[in-house]
């Protein structure tokens, strides 16, 4: 497979390829450190081989860092362009985030009362009751 030129439209070709074409990684290294580690599926399968392929109609799973990526094969890159053309290679059917579960930073600051550390008040009474058990 070394040295082949990939012919365009229904072709196979490798995961690892497939996914920098599509600029889900940054690198064909970094895609297949992610393969390899476990990151990927095929078709609902786990994908451990970088050299494992994959065709149109195919549908990739992606464990990225902060989100995961549903993907459906649409065709084979022939090389990493820019995001327009790396976009026709693929169909994202990732469900959109939960809006319920964003928090605004000023949410994610506020504490609710109780959690977290004793004031010193409540640090002084629970001496108390903790000394009063003679």
């Amino acid at each position: 497979m070394c040295g082949e030129i990939q012919p365009a439209g229904g072709s196979r070709q490798r995961i690892d390829k497939w996914l920098f074409f599509t600029r889900m990684v940054k690198s064909r290294s970094l895609a297949q450190s992610h393969i390899q580690s476990g990151h990927v599926r095929i078709n609902g399968e786990r994908c451990l081989q970088p050299s494992q392929t994959v065709k149109p109609g195919d549908r990739v799973e992606l464990a990225l860092e902060r989100r995961d990526v549903i993907l459906l094969v649409r065709l084979a890159g022939e090389r990493r362009g820019p995001f327009e053309e790396a976009r026709l290679l693929y169909e994202d059917l990732t469900p959109p985030p939960d809006e319920t579960k964003r928090l605004t930073p000023y949410e994610q600051a506020i504490r609710t009362s109780g959690s977290g550390r004793p004031t010193k008040k409540e640090r002084r009474a629970i001496d108390r009751l903790m000394s009063d058990e003679d």
